[in-house]
């Protein structure tokens, strides 16, 4: 049985449809991104997950459960890091951890505490308020929260938003360490960089589902060629490519582009490259064949979306 199963589920408010018939499942113990833009639909997915609200259609089963029919059984179960801090800033590190093992009936949480408290490096600031902790030291003294009873299940809503860099390397050391201990983690993220991080990844856009797979599938799926090609001025060539024909998207990656060119074996990609910026008279110093990223995925399956809605 799959840890998470997602069923053609549909979420709407009022006119807007946040999910359109979305479909995935998570394996137990592995670690499950949603990737997608804001506006995406992955906090929608997230609290119906967690059975924070209901679905206008399709099913959602965690560990076998209704999630808003057996809300009170699957609490036990699952372990849920919100968007915001949501502790309590005029309690220590500590009393957070204390309340959060209480609430959930953990009585005997002292040894798990310290352990967490350990592992989250936050012992030696364990009296310190919570209002007084910088954000990487919240989102740990939240992952502990989280963890405290011992939930089977974590769901993470981009818990690393606003986080500095080396906190968030720090923060995906955690996450290894609780993901070899066999525990499910399912968390959304805008950033692709951490996309790289899980085992599996749904891209969401506007509430649908463009491709689910793993990340290193994912980029080898693409058919065509992407190229990367330097230019002097990249917003100039980009506007002076839109729409030709040979060039199926454009984008711009610092002082570079990528572009792609969606047939043809990489020959005849590099001719209809050549032709394409010849055409629209833009000067290429470099041009060279690469392995897409996980961003030109998205926006190359976004890019074929689109298309079809237009035809």
């Amino acid at each position: 049985m799959n840890a998470i199963e997602f069923q053609n589920v549909v979420k709407r408010y009022g006119a807007v449809e946040a999910l359109r018939g979305v479909s995935f499942s998570v394996e137990r113990g592995e670690m499950f991104g949603l990737i997608g833009p804001d506006g995406a639909g992955k906090t929608t997915s997230i609290r119906a997950l967690c059975g924070l609200l209901h679905v206008d259609g399709g099913s959602i089963r965690v560990l076998g459960k209704d999630p808003v029919r057996q809300h009170r059984e699957l609490t036990a179960e699952v372990g849920y890091l919100s968007q915001r801090f949501s502790l309590y800033g005029d309690l220590s590190i500590d009393e957070n951890i204390s309340f959060f093992a209480e609430i959930h009936g953990v009585r005997d949480y002292r040894e798990r505490r310290d352990r967490l408290l350990a592992m989250t490096q936050l012992t030696p600031f364990r009296d310190r308020l919570a209002d007084q902790l910088s954000g990487g030291m919240k989102q740990k003294l939240a992952l502990a929260c989280t963890l405290v009873h011992e939930p089977q299940v974590i769901v993470l809503d981009e818990p690393t938003t606003g986080v500095d860099p080396v906190s968030r390397r720090e923060f995906w050391k955690l996450l290894s360490q609780f993901l070899a201990q066999g525990i499910t983690i399912l968390m959304s993220t805008p950033y692709l960089d951490e996309a790289e991080r899980c085992s599996r990844i749904a891209l969401l856009h506007e509430g649908q589902l463009l491709a689910l797979d793993a990340p290193g599938k994912l980029r080898s799926s693409l058919s065509g060629t992407m190229f990367e090609v330097l230019v002097s001025d990249p917003r100039k060539a980009l506007d002076a490519l839109h729409g030709a024909a040979a060039v199926a998207s454009t984008q711009v990656f610092g002082d570079r582009l990528h572009i792609w060119i969606d047939h043809g074996d990489a020959a005849s990609a590099r001719r209809d490259l050549d032709s394409a910026l010849a055409a629209a008279a833009v000067q290429a110093s470099a041009a060279r064949p690469i392995i897409p990223s996980l961003e030109d995925v998205f926006i190359s399956r976004l890019a074929s979306a689109n298309k079809a809605v237009m035809t």
